[in-house]
Formats: C-alpha cells, structure tokens, sequence
C-alpha cells in the first residue's frame, strides 16, 4: 500500500513546466503545457501513444530544447542556466531510461560507478565500493555485481539501472516505463522496492508508465498527457473521472478495474 508523501498538497515544487510546445517538423506533439511535480510525490504521468511521455521527459532533463515555453528544477530556470550551472542541477536528478540504458561492455559495478568517477571525482576503487553499496540498495544480490547486462535477467537490469540512477544519491528520480517488460511478480517487486526507496531517501519521483498496477500501488498523483498538454492531474479517483473517452477507457476497462480491485484488497489486508 501506498505512503502518500507528507503534507503532500502544501509541498514544494521541485518541477515546474509552464508552456511547453514540443514540435518535430510540422508535427505538433506539445502546445502549451503546464505540469507541477512537488517534493516527495510519486507523480505517474501516463497518455495513449504519440502522447509524448518521453519527449516531456527529455525536454525536462534537457535533452530536449522546446521551440518554447520554460522547465523549472529545484528552482532553477533550466533551460537559461549555464552548462557549469546545468551540471549542478543535472547531479541532482537520477535518470532510468525505458530499456535500462546499461554498458553492455561493462559489469553492473562498472556501470554504477562510472557516474561516481566522471561527476563526483571519486577513484576508481572507492566509486566501485560505493557501486556495490548502491546495487545492494536497489535488491540485487552480491554475486550480480561482476556480472554483465547480458548475464542477467529483465528484472535485474532494471534494478542494475535503478542503482545508477542512485549513484549521486539525487533529490529527483524520472524514470521512463521501469517495469515494461517485467513479468507481474517482478514487477510488484519493483514498485514496492522503488515506494520503499522514496519513504527512505526521501525522494521525489517523475515515472511515466502504463502500468496501472504501479498507478495504484504507489503513485501520489498522476498526470494525463492528451490533446497536446496535461489534460487532468491529481490523485487516482479524480482523474479516473474525467470525461474523456481515453481516460474512460484507460482506468474503467477490465484491466483497470482489476487494479483498482487489487489495490483495495491490498489495502485491507494492511
């Protein structure tokens, strides 16, 4: 069952975007968007195909310059700050991209620690030690360590992913479909390892998914990406009653009323 973050509607915007248009040639994917993330909510951001989830999350991260409008982190106008600045900002936030993004030349510590030794300055033996620490963290056994992405399973990529995403110890998480792939076992495992890691470190998370599980089970709020802008946000019973035909759809078929009924029977066996 989900914590929700505390004092959850007084708390601090750490993500502010207001009026983002995103277009690629003559298509528009983004016109005028607004979306507030607050500190220590797990915000779900979900919308049908072409929606742009993950255009939103790389114009947030900065890999992505909107033709306009204005990206707030931490209070920082991202999109002006200077690249010195950028990076300051950029060692805050953690990032797990949808297939892992892992070095498949290096070991799961290699991959963890590399951030440690290119951002933070660390030695190499020091960032490997501080790796094994951050693999741990995220449940994966010591053995898994010296192992390579292709040695292992879906569910332990990503948790190989997760633990890089943590290197630098972030305020901010955006991770971009972290349980597409994973059987249903694994991935309840992975939302309850990723609620249990927000409670511990603090943290505040930006997930985009279509899991609807992972909506119910520990998402704060969520947000709908429709008609080129965020059509509705706010918690799960709020936005499940929006008129319209796709979030109808998306949280009243079967699939979302089976999670819905699973999440009730979760919270009475609490």
């Amino acid at each position: 069952m989900n914590t929700p973050a505390p004092q959850l509607a007084e708390a601090e915007v750490v993500i502010r975007v207001r009026g983002v248009c995103n277009r690629f040639g003559k298509q528009t994917v983004h016109e005028g968007l607004d979306l507030d993330v607050r500190r220590g909510e797990i915000l779900g951001v979900v919308g049908g195909s072409g929606t742009g989830k993950s255009v939103l999350l790389r114009t947030i991260i900065g890999l992505r310059r909107p033709q306009a409008g204005q990206v707030q982190i931490l209070g920082e106008d991202f999109l002006a700050l200077s690249d010195e600045h950028r990076v300051r900002i950029e060692r805050r936030c953690g990032v797990l991209f949808q297939s892992g993004a892992l070095f498949s030349s290096q070991t799961l510590v290699e991959n963890v620690a590399m951030p440690l030794i290119e951002h933070a300055g660390f030695p190499r033996p020091a960032a490997e030690q501080l790796a094994i620490v951050k693999l741990a963290l995220a449940g994966l056994p010591a053995d898994a360590a010296h192992k390579y992405p292709a040695q292992l399973s879906g569910g332990m990529v990503k948790r190989a992913a997760l633990a890089r995403a943590l290197a630098l110890d972030p305020e901010i998480l955006f991770l971009d479909e972290p349980t597409a792939g994973l059987d249903p076992i694994a991935a309840a495992a992975f939302d309850q390892l990723l609620l249990t890691l927000r409670n511990a470190l603090d943290l505040t998370v930006f997930l985009i998914t279509h899991d609807l599980d992972t909506l119910y089970t520990i998402c704060d709020r969520v947000a709908v990406l429709a008609q080129k802008k965020v059509l509705v946000v706010g918690d799960l019973d709020e936005v499940a009653a929006t008129d319209d035909a796709w979030v109808q759809d998306y949280f009243h078929g079967p699939r979302g009323r089976a999670a819905q009924q699973a999440a009730a029977h979760g919270r009475q066996g609490q």
